[in-house]
């Protein structure tokens, strides 16, 4: 019983775009592992880019960073 647990910032994702993540990752699991996909679940979390962190900061000053 696979489950997945996918973790996006919360910039939007829409509810297409979640459905297609969860399709493509259970589509992925049956072909390469055989899993069946009644049994796998696939859980997105949405993190606020304050919840998020990349090299020491969070994602909002890393990327204002980023363009500097």
């Amino acid at each position: 019983m696979p489950y997945v647990n996918i973790k996006v910032t919360d910039e939007g994702v829409t509810r297409e775009q979640k459905a297609r993540l969860i399709k493509g990752v259970t589509d992925l699991l049956q072909d390469v592992l055989g899993k069946s996909p009644a049994s796998t679940y696939v859980v997105i979390d949405e993190v606020a880019l304050s919840n998020w962190g990349v090299g020491g900061v969070d994602v909002e000053q890393w990327r204002a960073q980023q363009r500097s």
